[in-house]
């Protein structure tokens, strides 16, 4: 009897346990961060701490990714364009709430990121298509601020309190765009997430500077001693340059370099650019050391107050001396006494001073129209940042005024007329 032949057994598939797919083949210089078994432990601390992957290609598309995330796009420019038309209603009202919201409008500067990475790494193409969108936004916080100052003109005697403040360089101000830079490169390169502490410190120190030199030429005169234009634009220009150093310091710390030899020069170019800027708009010794610690007041006038000098001025006196004559005859001495010095009141602003009991406060004794001569006495008080001087007025009233509204002059009071009566006899 024949056996039916055996059929045979399908082949059972092995199990994907018992398979061994190939090896993937890895970028050449890739180092996944998960993987630092092999490393040695201080090689591993560093690889986590690390901003910036180590390989070549992994730093390439993290370039093209922050290319991408810093090019500026219609919400960008809308943004600086409200924010602009904020700001320039807070400096003709005068107010600093607005100011505050007109940064919170600001947009995030990632174009100002750009242009520095593109700095950075000799990228002359993406330098100059970030550094247009940048200077866009900027013109737009400036024509919005222009129009504010045009339509000041319509009130009188606006004071435009902020815009001067804005309009100067001032230690704190330089503080918080060298930090706010740093922490918006390292918060872009390291996350998507927008910065947003690190963006508003930033735009307070580009949008301000720039909306109050729009106020300035709108305006078209200065104001409290202050010329917003150009000095607004001026302060802007030391900000970015200060801004752009930092921030490319910055990266090149965090190991972001040109590709080819030939991009060095964008970043030594725009360093020495930054550097200059910092030095002649800034004037590094006198106006850093004495305009950015003086106080956050200007005098309306250049002229300086001339104080009461130690010039002696020869009355004669009689003392007497004695004799053998029954009548005592008297000898001429000398006595000094200070010339008197007398200022002329000059408040623009205000269109007068006030005269008080003490300086810095107390009550007032009378109000000076500009104009008004008055008696500098050798007197002088310094309370806060403000300095009072002692004066007298025609009236003979003294008191306390600030050294601000005072114009030296070489003006002196008329003389007092002299009656004579003549007896009747």
């Amino acid at each position: 009897m024949d056996l039916p032949e055996k059929t045979p057994k399908p082949e059972v598939p092995i199990s994907s346990e018992e398979s061994f797919p190939e090896e993937p083949i890895l970028a050449e210089g890739f180092t996944p961060i998960g993987d630092l078994a092999h490393l040695p432990r201080a090689r591993r601390r560093r690889a986590q701490r690390m901003l910036v992957p180590p390989g070549a290609n992994e730093r390439a598309a993290l370039l093209d990714d922050l290319a991408r995330r810093a090019f500026p796009s219609f919400e960008f420019f809308l943004l600086a364009f409200l924010c602009g038309v904020i700001l320039g209603a807070a400096y003709l009202l005068n107010a600093p709430a607005l100011l505050l919201l007109g940064i919170l409008f600001a947009p995030l500067l990632t174009p100002w990121v750009g242009m520095t990475l593109a700095a950075v790494t000799g990228s002359w193409r993406f330098f100059f298509l970030t550094l247009g969108g940048l200077l866009v936004a900027e013109a737009l916080v400036f024509l919005t601020g222009a129009l504010a100052g045009l339509a000041s003109r319509l009130w009188d005697n606006l004071p435009f309190y902020y815009a001067r403040i804005h309009a100067q360089l001032w230690w704190p101000d330089l503080l918080v765009v060298a930090l706010g830079a740093v922490l918006l490169v390292i918060s872009f390169v390291r996350s998507e997430q927008k910065p947003n502490l690190a963006g508003v410190m930033l735009a307070y120190g580009l949008f301000l500077p720039i909306s109050a030199a729009g106020i300035g030429l709108g305006i078209g005169k200065e104001i409290g001693g202050v010329t917003p234009w150009p000095n607004g634009l001026l302060v802007f220009l030391v900000h970015l340059a200060l801004a752009t150093l930092v921030g490319g310091i910055v990266l090149v710390v965090l190991r972001f370099k040109p590709m080819k030899a030939s991009g060095y020069l964008l970043p030594v170019l725009l360093g020495l650019l930054s550097l200059i800027a910092l030095v002649v708009f800034t004037g590094l010794v006198t106006f850093i050391r004495d305009g950015i610690t003086a106080g956050r007041h200007m005098a309306p006038t250049p002229t300086t107050l001339i104080l009461p000098s130690a010039t002696p001025a020869v009355f004669q006196t009689a003392t007497p001396l004695p004799t053998s004559a029954p009548s005592p005859t008297f000898s001429p001495t000398d006595t000094l006494e200070p010339t008197p010095s007398y200022a002329i009141i000059t408040s623009p602003e205000l269109g007068g001073a006030n005269i008080r009991t003490e300086p810095g406060g107390g009550t007032v004794l009378t109000t000076l129209i500009n104009g008004s001569l008055v008696q500098v006495l050798s007197e002088i008080e310094s309370v806060g940042t403000r300095t009072w001087v002692r004066v007298r007025t025609l009236n003979n009233i003294e008191g306390w005024v600030l050294q601000t509204v005072l114009t030296a002059t070489t003006l002196t009071p008329p003389p007092v007329p002299t009656t004579t009566f003549t007896p009747i006899p």
